[in-house]
């Protein structure tokens, strides 16, 4: 593909888009002058485009059998090799599949993305590989990974291998899923809104959303790059805190990495948490679609802490009631945005942008009746505030998230850590084939208002299990002060080992 210039009806179709008057002459007047940047742009497409190198052989995978597959977990199986030794040497992982691994098919769970392979890894994929892991395949995940339940891929509902029927927890359904079912020891996941932390509690597992910048976003499909995270996955902490130390650190190329502290996470395995002051925050309980069952299962963890020896306090922080309200109005006119004119990786950010990635989204106006109930509602609320409303919603909410954040680091100025239910009820059913726009939206949306306004501050949260409800897993939250994973893995570490 050479460049060439828009011809004249071309141009005034496109001045009337920016609602420009442009006549047949201004249009051809502008053609004249722009005939001088055509040797530049042509420039542009002849150099080789900038990839990271693709360090270990593999081969494309292959789609499992459903006899292999119960769950509808698995996308594709690998057999991807790293280095010989290494701290993940004999450990079996799992990558979401929004996640590029070079050579082998990507989808993240949507229909046309179908046939994309990457030609790159994504620098978590290096990592691990370089650490020794083997990665035995990629994880179905949801549409676009927009949603908290199991009801979009394209390749079907994932279930969840603790209480069949139901969702696992999306949207790194599969990861949770393979990790419950022990069909692997560790996996990748990513979250926008509670994607790592929702599966977590869903299903039983340990999940960590780290500080924002923490771990490399590199190579991995997104939302919007301000609340874009990656994170570890696995059915303890020390699984969590093992991965983690693997895939955090600067790469040279993630925009979003700035000023990162790093720390040797699995040290904090197995320490004492005698004087450590946790907050236990008021307003995450009793929520209007909180289940009686869940605060019930988390406030009854709180006895275990205090005898371990930590200091622990119910404290307000109102603003904690906003955080979810504000991130649907950042979320969904970003993700439209990321979408239809970002590449699949998010706007004016300085990183790496998959140009494969990119052509395959411009086809999706052509195939938006493929859409998902949440994606289609997403764009349309996305589009409405990008174009009649003027951005205002996504500018003020960047700019009010400033002040939530501000609330938390007050109160974590006082505690260590904050405590909260991870979501306000448990595990839900798949809704059945056909279902309508408010369910598919009532069991993917309405479980983020303890999860998502940590993905607007960026601080570092995680899920661990703390017992269950109606015979369903329920998973207790812990929120840190920014790069303070060592405390938040502590923590976590001795209520699981107590």
């Amino acid at each position: 593909m050479s460049f060439e210039l828009p011809g004249n009806e071309r141009v005034r179709r496109l001045g009337a888009e920016l609602g420009m008057d442009v006549t047949p002459e201004y249009a051809q007047e502008f053609i004249d002058f722009c005939r001088a940047f055509v040797p530049g742009f042509r420039l542009v497409d002849r150099l080789p485009d900038e990839k990271p190198p693709v360090k270990y052989p593999r081969t494309p995978g292959y789609r499992p059998d459903p006899a292999d597959n119960p769950l509808n977990a698995w996308y594709v199986r690998t057999d991807i090799r790293g280095a010989p030794q290494g701290r993940l040497a004999g450990k079996r992982i799992a990558v979401k599949d929004n996640t590029m691994i070079a050579g082998v098919p990507m989808m993240n769970g949507a229909s046309v993305l179908e046939g994309f392979v990457p030609d790159v890894d994504a620098t978590i994929v290096t990592r691990i590989l370089d650490a020794g892991g083997h990665i035995v395949g990629k994880s179905v995940c949801e549409y676009f990974s927009f949603a908290g339940g199991s009801a979009t891929s394209a390749t079907g509902p994932v279930i969840s291998a603790r209480n069949p029927g139901h969702t696992p927890g999306g949207s790194t359904t599969g990861s949770a899923a393979l990790l419950a079912a022990g069909e692997v020891d560790l996996a990748t996941g990513a979250d926008q809104a509670g994607s790592v932390r929702i599966p977590a509690s869903f299903s039983g597992i340990v999940g960590l959303k780290p500080t924002f910048g923490l771990v490399p976003y590199t190579g991995i499909m997104g939302l919007d790059y301000s609340i874009d995270h990656a994170g570890p996955m696995a059915r303890d902490v020390a699984g969590v805190a093992l991965l983690l130390e693997v895939m955090a650190g600067e790469d040279g190329i993630d925009g979003r990495q700035r000023n990162l502290k790093l720390a040797p996470y699995t040290e904090a395995l197995g320490r004492d948490i005698a004087g450590l002051r946790i907050g236990v925050v008021r307003e995450s309980f009793g929520l209007p679609e909180s289940h009686p069952g869940t605060d019930e299962t988390v406030r009854a963890a709180l006895p275990a802490l205090k005898k371990l020896g930590a200091v622990v306090e119910e404290i307000p922080i109102p603003w904690h009631l906003h955080g979810s309200t504000l991130w649907g109005a950042l979320a969904n006119e970003g993700t439209y945005r990321t979408l239809y004119s970002g590449t699949g990786v998010g706007h004016h950010g300085i990183g790496a942008y998959p140009l494969g990635l990119g052509a395959m989204l411009g086809n999706l106006r052509e195939r938006a009746n493929e859409l998902p109930h949440t994606i289609k509602a997403g764009m349309l609320l996305g589009r409405y505030l990008a174009e009649d409303c003027g951005g205002r919603y996504y500018a003020k909410t960047q700019n009010l998230r400033r002040r939530l954040r501000r609330e938390y680091d007050e109160a974590l100025a006082r505690f260590d850590l904050l405590l909260m239910p991870t979501l306000p009820f448990p595990t839900l059913p798949i809704p059945p084939d056909g279902a309508s726009l408010a369910e598919v939206l009532t069991h993917s949306w309405t479980m983020l208002a303890n999860t998502s306004p940590f993905n607007l501050t960026g601080h570092p949260a995680i899920s661990v299990p703390c017992g269950e409800t109606e015979g369903k897993p329920v998973g207790l939250m812990l929120v840190g002060r920014h790069f303070d994973e060592m405390t938040v893995l502590k923590a976590a570490s001795a209520y699981e080992g107590r």
